[in-house]
Order: C-alpha cells, then sequence, then structure tokens
C-alpha cells in the first residue's frame, strides 16, 4: 500500500463510542490501507463488545501496515500515551481519556506531515477532556490547525459538514454566539468563500454555484434587523463574484438549506457554527461527515459526538465513521 493511500484512525475519546464505532466500520471498509492509532487494550475491549472475531496486531509505525496479516485490525499505539485506559469508567469525562485522545490525533499529524499516511478520519472526542487534560484547543479543527502550522503561521481552515443531500462551510466555529458575530467580517467570509470554492473543485464540481446564508432574520431586511449583510457579508460576496467565484446571496437562513436540497446550491456557506450544523444534522448524522477545509493533508470525521450514554453496549452505528472513510479516500485520490 502506497503511503498516499494510507488513512490513520485516530482512537478519540476512551470512554466513548470512539473505539466500537473504529472497529466495526474497520470491519466494513477494510482495504489494506487503514491503520488506527490508539491503545491495543481499548480495541481489544470494544472488538469485545461487538461480539466480533477480530485479532489485533499492534504495530510501530504506520510503515509496518503492509506486513500486518489479513482480517487484523492494525493499531499503532504512538509513545507517551497514557497507561490503564481500559480502567477508567466509560461515559464519563477524564483527563486522561482527553490526554490519550490529543496525543494520537498529534502522533497522526506528524506521521502524516513525515510521508507515512494520506490522511487522517477522527473518531470523537470530548471537548471538557481536553480541557481536563490542559489541552488548550475547544476541538479538532482548533488543533489540526495549529498542528499543521509553519513557520508559526497556521493555515486558514473552516469546518465542511456533508451528506449525500447537503454541503456546508462554516465562517465561524467553537466560540460563543457573541465572539461569533464579532468574527464576522467581510475578510473572514471572503476567505471562506474562497476555501469554500476550491473544496467544491477539488470534489470534482467544476463551477460550483455556493449560496451564502445570511446572519440575522430574513437576512437582515435590507437592515431592520441588524446591519452585518450590508457591512460585511454583501461586500464580501461582490468581492467573491470578481474572483470568478459563483456565490450568490445572502440569502436567508430558515431557507436557504432547502434550495440547496432542492438542488439550487451546491454548497450554503453559513455564518455561524448551528445555523449550518442543525440543518445538516436534521436530515440525519448517519450518513454526515465533517471535514476540515484548508490542511496540508485529508481530514474526516464522523459527524456526531462521543455519545457517552451508550457507550460499551456495542449498538454505536458505525455509518458515518464508514462515511467519513469513503469520503477521506475520495479527497485523497
Amino acid at each position: 500500500m502506497s503511503n498516499t493511500q494510507r488513512l490513520l484512525l485516530t482512537m478519540g475519546d476512551a470512554c466513548g463510542i470512539g473505539p466500537e464505532i473504529i472497529a466495526a466500520a474497520w470491519r466494513a471498509e477494510q482495504r489494506g490501507d487503514l491503520c488506527v492509532v490508539g491503545d491495543a487494550a481499548v480495541l481489544r475491549r470494544a472488538i469485545g463488545w461487538l461480539g466480533l472475531s477480530l485479532p489485533v496486531a499492534r504495530i510501530d509505525s504506520p510503515a509496518e501496515l503492509d506486513a500486518v496479516p489479513p482480517n487484523c485490525l492494525p493499531v499503532w499505539e504512538p509513545d507517551s500515551l497514557p497507561a490503564g485506559l481500559t480502567a477508567l469508567p466509560l461515559g464519563r469525562v477524564d483527563a486522561a481519556a482527553g490526554a490519550a485522545a490529543a496525543r494520537c490525533i498529534e502522533a497522526a499529524v506528524q506521521a502524516v506531515q513525515a510521508g507515512e499516511a494520506a490522511g487522517i478520519v477522527t473518531a470523537p472526542i470530548h471537548k471538557e477532556a481536553l480541557y481536563e487534560a490542559g489541552i488548550g484547543f475547544p476541538g479538532h479543527t482548533e488543533m489540526l490547525q495549529a498542528l499543521a502550522a509553519r513557520h508559526g503561521v497556521m493555515p486558514p481552515v473552516r469546518m465542511m459538514l456533508a451528506n449525500e443531500e447537503l454541503k456546508t462551510v462554516l465562517v465561524t466555529i467553537h466560540c460563543s454566539l457573541r465572539q461569533a458575530i464579532e468574527q464576522i467580517n467581510q475578510d473572514s467570509v471572503l476567505q471562506t468563500l474562497r476555501i469554500a470554492d476550491a473544496a467544491m473543485k477539488r470534489f470534482g464540481t467544476a463551477k460550483p454555484c455556493i449560496a451564502v446564508a445570511g446572519l440575522n432574520p430574513h437576512a437582515g431586511e435590507g437592515g431592520l434587523f441588524g446591519s452585518e449583510e450590508i457591512d460585511h457579508i454583501v461586500p464580501a460576496v461582490a468581492a467573491a463574484r470578481a474572483e470568478g467565484i459563483d456565490a450568490r446571496g445572502p440569502f436567508a437562513p430558515d431557507t436557504v438549506f432547502m434550495r440547496a436540497r432542492q438542488g439550487e446550491f451546491d454548497l450554503v456557506v453559513s455564518m455561524i457554527h448551528d445555523h449550518g450544523l442543525i440543518a445538516v444534522k436534521y436530515l440525519g448524522v448517519e450518513e454526515g461527515v465533517n471535514v476540515t477545509l484548508g490542511l496540508p493533508f485529508v481530514r474526516t470525521s464522523p459527524d456526531h459526538g462521543t455519545a457517552f450514554d451508550i457507550a460499551g453496549t456495542g449498538v454505536a452505528d458505525p455509518s458515518s465513521m464508514r462515511a467519513a472513510i469513503r469520503m477521506a479516500r475520495r479527497l485523497a485520490g
């Protein structure tokens, strides 16, 4: 298997459903290109919950993936991984689980940067566990952006949520609503449009048509319900169009997603986290995929969280993880 085809599956929070959906998805999607980054004992335990007959092959680096026997789950345990993860109580926030999840992400990025793999598929982490572990990032996106920095310069990144019916890219991500409004300006919206346009072309859409959702009700109603559209969003759309990007709007955020789903637009740019994610997740998280745009490598993840309430029961649905693997393969070529 070529290094440019390997994908690394990070374990996620050991107290959540990440290990279970990884094992189930690997069993269904295996092609010899998938390597788990995590704790072998945690994966063995998850396999037991699923009732699978699936041996685990512990390896020392992704480069050893080709030597793993068929039908064995390859698990790379990076150094400095916290010990005793299987002793942690399931379904609860724990600093050790947060530290382990972060270490797996860090190791996966280092491996991709070293040319040992093409991309990363991340299982769900718990933001509070990261905080308890002293990890200074609110989520995957911000952590990956920092790890991808070169010479102290972080690449501009955006979150895309996608399924077969709808795609949305967010201008702002993990921050308070007040902070999100403060972050919306012509530059941030224009940069999002550039990133979204390039991503859609990478997906194979030669001339993407991008709808821009407003921030305020009725997209501001000509300034009656807020001036952000007039001051920032309209100028950004005009600047994008001047660059050859087929951006349109801003449109009322309560109807634009229906129009995109019906085929009028290829993608919707959303100003804030919940405008975009509610629309996509309402269609079902089973096939939803989170894609981080702007990184120098491929990164996808399932469109759901750690599901602490069902961890360890073996009933977690791996469909979104499987969709994330398929999307990563597509983006990695």
